[in-house]
């Protein structure tokens, strides 16, 4: 492997030596929901690192040949064990400083069925009073939070692109 800016390109890749692919890194795309029962979200205590012990939203790593929307289907029922439906996309943050991107939806729970998993040590459903507000595990949901519920005070869910800046408090 050799770091060098391939011909046609102006960024520099790992290019092989011997066969001359190009190996490209590229930011990682990550997908959520805010699960909504009645007026409260659903909410995951995190069982990995980083951040293992502090709440979060549902949400991880999209896999190869799955849409967005399955992503976050799929995220929400590992966390959580909640099937939900989307609603519609909420929020995307540019995380270029981890070269991440947030895409969060807004979902709708069907019922009250949801536990804890096996990366959740616990799940509970949350009213914005009731939010554990220092125990957030990332600013990206931190974010995503204070948005959500002012724009449910406001009756309108708009969908923002975002972008998220670095802050020592929430990188470890």
């Amino acid at each position: 492997m050799e770091k060098k800016i391939p011909p046609d390109d102006d960024h520099p890749r790992y290019v092989c030596t011997r066969c001359t692919h190009v190996h490209y890194e590229n930011p990682k795309m990550v997908v959520g929901c805010i699960p909504i029962f009645k007026d409260q979200i659903l909410m995951c205590k995190r069982n990995i690192e980083p951040r293992k012990g502090k709440w979060t939203l549902p949400a991880g790593y999209l896999e190869n040949k799955e849409s967005v929307q399955d992503g976050a289907l799929r995220e929400t029922l590992e966390e959580t064990r909640a099937h939900v439906k989307i609603i519609d996309t909420y929020r995307l943050f540019n995380i270029v400083f981890v070269d991440q991107i947030y895409l969060i939806f807004r979902a709708q729970m069907g019922d009250d069925h949801f536990g804890p998993t096996s990366e959740s040590t616990e799940v509970r459903l949350f009213k914005e009073t009731d939010i554990p507000w220092d125990e957030i595990a990332f600013e990206v949901i931190r974010q995503t939070l204070v948005d959500f519920f002012q724009d449910r005070k406001q009756g309108a869910y708009p969908f923002k692109i975002k972008d998220l800046k670095p802050d020592q408090r929430w990188i470890q």
